[in-house]
């Protein structure tokens, strides 16, 4: 390995994004922690995202808020808070901080400057840097093997591409206690929710999905965040039969057992979408930003994702679902 793990005792993985991007990661910070195992791994992360390492504390071992900075458009930059995180991170310096948040863009140069240890990590051309720790940001390829890509470029053996969620026996216990009614294998999933309305795909298609599974005897549950309860709401007012609203009533870990028991997920190409491929569970993904290849599940078998941006075709969504759910109706025969 490029970084000896007898002197790399203490590694920074800088990644300040959403659910679906730091699950497609997971397979790239397993294989980090294969390779240190006695490492301390920290994540440099958003607010939410520290519970994104408690979840995943066998591969990350700390959190640390990333406060933002100019250029970046996930949080407001704040100098103060910045000069805050600055002197914080320059206390505790590195023996390694990965760059896995994009191309190098802004955050190379913002992370050389942090001088609080060596970097590697993707770069690009405007931010090229030392080519045996850093890797040409790969295009056109799954986010899940663009990541293992680097881990292989810092030679550090890959352990896989699968995605994982943790659900702790509590999180369990409450899902079945709030939802006696729901079946395995009995309802399908329906999420239309989505960061950015652009990205949503119609609510009426989303209910003609479902009406479609309720009338094959499925029992139908809706779900999104709070911020997503307008969508959800159209989509029940929109379908002839019932729906289960479990609209803002799931947390992070609720809402995985609740994809991982149902028959089937339908959604826009979310961070719920890797929640499903993570658990193995079918899946319709609609892709709205026109990078399947990227967002798109791996096993295209278990997972059907529709490119809403070439082919804007609701027989062939309806379709794909109808094959899933048949193919799954005679696994459990």
């Amino acid at each position: 390995m490029k970084f000896s793990p007898d002197t790399t005792r203490r590694i920074a993985v800088f990644r300040a994004l959403q659910l679906g991007d730091m699950l497609c990661t997971v397979p790239a910070l397993r294989a980090l922690r294969n390779a240190y195992p006695e490492a301390e791994i920290t994540l440099l992360g958003l607010p939410w995202a520290r519970s994104f390492q408690q979840r995943f504390s066998g591969y990350i071992d700390n959190f640390t808020h990333f406060p933002g900075y100019e250029g970046l458009p996930e949080q407001p930059f704040d100098p103060g808070k910045w000069q805050q995180f600055e002197r914080t991170m320059q206390e505790n310096p590195f023996d390694l901080i990965l760059q896995m948040q994009g191309n190098g863009h802004i955050v190379n140069e913002m992370l050389d400057n942090l001088l609080i240890g060596p970097v590697a990590g993707f770069h690009s051309e405007g931010n090229h840097r030392d080519t045996s720790r850093f890797l040409e940001y790969p295009t056109g390829i799954s986010e899940i093997e663009r990541h293992l890509r680097l881990m292989t470029h810092l030679d550090i053996p890959a352990a896989g591409t699968e995605l994982e969620y943790p659900v702790t026996d509590e999180e369990v216990r409450q899902f079945y206690t709030k939802n006696p009614m729901l079946k395995k294998q009995h309802y399908v999933c329906v999420h239309p929710g989505s960061r950015g309305t652009w990205r949503q795909w119609p609510p009426s298609h989303f209910a003609c999905l479902a009406d479609h599974c309720a009338g094959m005897g499925y029992h139908v549950v809706i779900t999104g965040t709070t911020d997503e309860a307008p969508v959800t709401r159209q989509v029940i007012e929109a379908m002839d039969y019932p729906a289960i609203d479990l609209t803002g009533q799931t947390g992070l870990g609720e809402i995985a057992q609740l994809i991982r028991e149902s028959a089937l997920l339908v959604s826009n190409c979310t961070g719920v979408s890797h929640i499903a491929s993570a658990t193995a569970t079918p899946s319709i993904v609609i892709s709205m930003d026109g990078e399947p290849e990227r967002w798109a599940p791996l096993n295209k078998v278990l997972h059907k994702t529709i490119d809403w941006t070439t082919c804007q075709d609701f027989d062939v969504v309806q379709d794909s679902m109808i094959l899933l759910l048949e193919e799954q109706y005679k696994s459990l025969s």
